[in-house]
């Protein structure tokens, strides 16, 4: 393993990987890469990128410039204290969301992490601890309509407690935001995050680090791991652990375009997650980029097996080197949760160079964003009628060459015609619009279908996942075929000033999601669960009858 002495990261590649770190580690270190981008260098990406990349780039010194924000949230914590408050509640998506689960899990700290617009979950939240709870917003746009649409329900549940929401409600967002000017009119204590800094390269700024020090993690520790390897990562030097990570991300040849990263011994506490969206979202465009697959054992077919186009990432402990098997395309690394935080946004930008693309837009994320409003506003947030009705299931097909669900009358059948247009080098998306907490058994269905398609499988919470796999779905090479699940809340819950509900919102993504995919070209199966419980059970029956009927290629 290539560990740096002084630093805390390490990164050891091997086959397919180390061939591609052979193969560009070279001019990375002549072009002088990462000196360049550690002084925020907007050329790096090309021309059609440096609009983006010029004000996306404060990341890099994050370590430094973050410092001011622990004793303004060491001051927070005190009054929270002070009160009696003891349950923070984080509202934000994508970005804003990902970061702080992963800071306090590791720290073994209590977060509530409400990133959903699911009617179910939202009012599970809000009743949880009311009394003891305080709420941070975080949205850097200011106008993420789920983040709003939260928001909007706390201060309601508060009013109705008799409690000032102003004394709950701590605001992260970018400087001159809407959510900015609005929240300071209103009375509440707001933090500003670097405006310099996109969502997803975010978690070193306020909206990774607000949060978490709020619920109790040590912030200033973790901004002292990315310092010690801030040097190392700028380094023009062979063993800067960033380029070598990102050239066998990105230049392996044929590229390897499904990482599969998995935990084999790493003391931090979801990690993959965060990765996903940061790869994905950064990478999933002009009809190339990195699909994450996050897997949760070595057991799981995608390692056990690893197809040709499979590039496998462990996650493992300074100790545990997890020495690759011959031949094996994967890399392992290891390091401190802030340094690895840092490589790997370091190591993105790195894969982006080599893939040819702007890793700090997310022009597709958009586009599902505007679909899920323009349904909202027509006050469609179904789509269209359903092909068939099976049990409690409806069952909707979408995209591809048409006519692909062929004669299909049932769940079992839909299923089957659906992974029927998976190719070589595709993958499976299963894309869940429930609720992740009560629901989490749910993502069990990715290993049988693993196993059905011999293909790698992805697993994405709604609306969750539009911020993170849902670019590369649409911006990435056309690969996917797609399964959406979505429900009818069992309790509808309207958003406080506005026309819509949670309800309508959630099947406005959902059908946005869909619809977009469509228009790209991606075969999308839509199942509609008309009672929540039977017809998830029917689902996931169904799915594990796949294995032994030919599903798939």
């Amino acid at each position: 393993m290539n560990h740096v002495p002084g630093s805390s990261v390490a990164v050891a590649a091997s086959g397919a990987a180390a061939d591609a770190v052979e193969a560009h580690l070279g001019s990375l270190v002549e072009q002088k890469f990462a000196s360049r981008l550690f002084a925020q260098d907007h050329t790096l990406w090309g021309s059609a990128a440096e609009e983006e990349s010029a004000k996306r780039l404060s990341w890099v010194g994050l370590a430094r410039s973050s410092r001011p924000l622990v004793g303004e949230i060491a001051a927070i914590r005190d009054d929270m204290s002070s009160r009696g408050l003891d349950h923070v509640v984080l509202c934000g998506m994508g970005g804003s969301s990902l970061a702080p689960e992963v800071i306090c899990a590791t720290a073994g700290v209590p977060l509530t992490v409400l990133d959903s617009s699911q009617p179910d979950m939202v009012r599970a939240a809000v009743a949880d601890r009311l009394d003891r709870t305080v709420v941070v917003v975080s949205s850097k746009s200011g106008s993420t309509v789920e983040t709003d649409s939260q928001r909007r329900v706390y201060e309601k549940a508060f009013t109705d407690a008799g409690i000032d929401p102003a004394e709950r409600i701590v605001v992260v967002t970018d400087p001159g935001s809407p959510l900015d000017e609005e929240a300071r009119s209103a009375g509440y204590r707001v933090v500003n995050a670097d405006p310099q800094v996109g969502g997803r390269y975010s978690a070193l700024t306020a909206f990774g680090l607000v949060p978490s020090g709020l619920a109790g993690a040590d912030v200033e520790a973790l901004l002292d791991e990315a310092e010690a390897v801030t040097d190392v990562l700028a380094a023009d030097d062979d063993a800067n652990p960033a380029l070598r990570l990102g050239a066998a991300l990105g230049g392996t040849s044929p590229l390897r375009n499904k990482i599969v990263i998995l935990a084999a011994g790493s003391p931090i506490v979801g990690f993959a997650d965060w990765a996903e969206q940061l790869i994905a979202e950064s990478t999933g465009k002009d009809g190339t980029g990195l699909l994450p697959v996050v897997v949760g054992s070595d057991q799981d077919p995608e390692v056990r097996w690893p197809a040709d186009d499979v590039l496998l990432v462990r996650l493992v402990d300074d100790e545990d080197e997890s020495p690759a098997a011959d031949g094996e395309a994967s890399v392992s690394v290891a390091g401190a949760l802030g340094a690895q935080l840092l490589l790997w946004e370091a190591a993105t930008a790195v894969a982006g160079r080599l893939l040819g693309i702007n890793p700090f837009d997310q022009p597709d994320v958009e586009s599902a964003k505007q679909a899920a409003r323009d349904l909202l506003s027509g006050g469609a947030g179904g789509g269209e009628a359903p092909a068939f009705t099976d049990g409690s299931v409806e069952v909707r097909a979408l995209g591809g060459d048409g006519g692909w669900l062929g004669e299909a009358k049932t769940v079992d059948d839909a299923l089957r015609a659906l992974l029927d247009q998976l190719r070589d080098h595709g993958y499976v998306a299963v894309m869940a619009y429930l609720d992740r907490i009560a629901d989490a058994a749910l993502a069990d269905v990715r290993v049988p279908l693993a196993l059905a398609t011999e293909r790698p499988v992805t697993f994405g919470w709604g609306p969750r996942f539009l911020h993170s796999t849902g670019q590369y779905h649409k911006g990435g090479a056309p690969e996917g075929v797609y399964l959406q699940i979505t429900t009818t809340p069992r309790e509808d819950l309207p958003v406080p000033g506005r026309d819509f509900t949670l309800g309508d919102f959630i099947a406005a993504q959902a059908g946005g999601d869909a619809k977009v995919l469509a228009e790209h070209g991606r075969p999308v199966l839509r199942l509609h669960l008309t009672d929540h419980d039977e017809g998830l059970a029917q689902i996931m029956e169904a799915v594990s009858a796949l294995r032994g009927g030919g599903a798939g290629r």
